[in-house]
């Protein structure tokens, strides 16, 4: 069964930290590469950071650059995606979910490439 399954998630003072993870399997983990997304209330899903299938290329947003690290582990039976995230901000509150994309043929893939997403993750920043 493929899925993704997120954790990490959780109720932060601004400033704080929060390390999200993101583990896939049920698929043939190293073709696919893997984007951090967000959606908070009322807006529009948008893109935090990507990682290529082997964990050697990554891109960041605007949204959060500088303040965020995406890594990569690759097992023989699943995949760990982590998002470091620090100096978070009240706006920075949004379910964060994890996604994955085979044979984009962009870089960073497009959000509509991506098939296979998790259920996401709660992030609540506090002031």
């Amino acid at each position: 069964q493929v899925q993704l399954v997120e954790s990490g998630g959780g109720l932060v003072q601004s400033g704080g930290s929060l390390r999200l993870s993101c583990v896939a399997s049920g698929f043939v983990l190293d073709r696919y590469a893997i984007g951090w997304f967000r959606q908070a209330p009322g807006k529009e899903r948008e893109g935090v950071s990507y990682v290529s299938s082997t964990g050697d290329t990554t891109y960041y947003e605007d949204s959060m650059k500088g303040r965020n690290t995406i890594s990569r582990i690759n097992a023989k039976s699943s995949v760990l995606v982590e998002l470091q995230m620090n100096g978070l901000k009240p706006e920075d509150t949004a379910v964060y979910s994890c996604a994955a994309v085979r044979g984009s043929g962009t870089w960073p893939p497009h959000e509509h490439d991506y098939t296979i997403w998790g259920q996401g993750t709660q992030v609540i920043v506090s002031t």
